[in-house]
């Protein structure tokens, strides 16, 4: 077949689909656009065709626009500029019904749940959320972030949906060409910066500025890794927590477990249900993470931590379980764990979902186990992109 890479095509847009882009169709072929809207007609440029029954391409004129189509807030979340956003060009109530069409058709495909799906909005507004930026330095010495599916470097000068501030004096300098720099404000507005550099094929981290953030949810202060997990959207946190809180129902004197628990954000919450008489396991992979999260939570005796791999932990975790709460990286959870989770035998499961596709795959293994999906929400934690978290109760 001959590539149609660098063609430009007449297409008319169909559905949203998952990963910040619509279906279109051309002799025979789906494309995957970026840079449109559903019911738009587009001028799209091919940018990626490895053969096969599918290509990709940008948007490059809109001949019909949808009536949700605005002029977006950063000039280069165009075509060939930077691929850290996905829908600026669409009004951020539109952002948020095309990420609950992509959450439903994902239940609906994957684990055969037909549901409807709404994605509320966090406080703040769809701009200067971002906390933690990671940059590169181009050929140039100019950091910036990298052209969707490239590793080309478009340069800054400043970036709408970051916290206001958080990268002036980043983008302001010269970097040697290819260093990396992690950029994080916090719960108190500090900026921590650190640059990490490949020497010799290893990766060397020097901190720059801070190093040890502090965040606030859930009634509590953390102290963390500053560049270690935390939710990026200052609202995500405190949300999430509160939803948790609001479906775990922890029995007082029971027991539940907390799985990719970070520095204990959930089990804090599990914590206070279950009282001084229960018991929470939280486990987590990462050790700096579990050192964090013991130091914090050295209140809450009931905490006990496990630092490894969530399957291997639960082979010798205490069982029954009550309750449990997991937030897997953006792959989910997969066989194993569900497999692990499911011999606690839980009353209960909260599910926080950072990938719509996972966190439906993961449903359906849980369905094959007699689980089944009693509510769920969905919150828009990252506007202006096309990722979405959901968190899902299981009975």
């Amino acid at each position: 077949m001959t590539s149609w890479l660098g063609r430009v095509l007449e297409v008319e847009v169909g559905p949203v689909a998952h990963g910040g882009h619509c279906v279109a169709r051309a002799d025979g072929r789906v494309v995957f656009v970026r840079h449109a809207l559903p019911g738009e007609r587009v001028r799209v440029e091919v940018t990626e065709d490895n053969g096969g029954s599918f290509c990709r391409g940008d948007a490059v004129e809109v001949l019909s626009a949808a009536e949700a189509r605005v002029e977006p807030p950063c000039p280069l979340a165009v075509p060939g500029g930077c691929g850290g956003c996905d829908w600026q060009h669409a009004t951020p109530p539109y952002q948020r019904e095309l990420k609950a069409a992509v959450v439903a058709e994902q239940l609906r495909r994957l684990a055969g749940i037909e549901r409807d799906v709404v994605v509320e909005a966090l406080e703040g507004g769809p701009l200067d959320w971002r906390s933690r930026v990671r940059l590169v330095a181009g050929q140039d010495g100019r950091a910036g972030l990298r052209a969707h599916h490239s590793h080309r470097v478009v340069p800054l000068e400043k970036c709408p949906i970051a916290v206001p501030g958080a990268l002036d004096d980043v983008l302001a300098r010269r970097w040697r060409p290819g260093t990396e720099l992690e950029v994080t404000s916090d719960g108190d507005g500090t900026r921590h910066v650190r640059e990490l550099s490949t020497v010799r094929g290893k990766v060397r981290a020097r901190q720059l500025s801070g190093g040890v953030a502090v965040q606030h949810a859930a009634g509590r202060d953390w102290r963390l890794d500053a560049h270690g997990f935390w939710q990026v959207h200052p609202a995500a946190a405190p949300t999430l927590a509160a939803v948790v809180a609001d479906w775990a129902e922890a029995p007082a004197g029971g027991s539940a477990w907390d799985l990719y628990a970070g520095v204990g954000l959930f089990a804090s919450v599990l914590a206070s249900q279950v009282g001084a008489s229960g018991r929470v396991l939280a486990v987590e992979s990462g050790r700096r993470a579990v050192s964090d999260g013991e130091r914090n939570l050295a209140d809450l005796p009931q905490v006990s931590w496990q630092a490894g791999r969530v399957e291997h932990v639960l082979e010798a975790a205490e069982k029954p379980v009550d309750v449990v709460v997991l937030d897997p990286p953006r792959k989910g959870a997969g066989k194993a764990v569900v497999e692990s989770i499911v011999a606690g035998s839980p009353d209960r499961i909260v599910y926080v979902a950072c990938d719509p596709a996972a966190l439906a795959r993961d449903l359906a293994t849980f369905a094959s186990h007699g689980y089944s999906l009693t509510d769920l929400r969905a919150f828009d934690a990252f506007p202006m992109t096309h990722h979405v978290e959901c968190v899902a109760l299981l009975s």
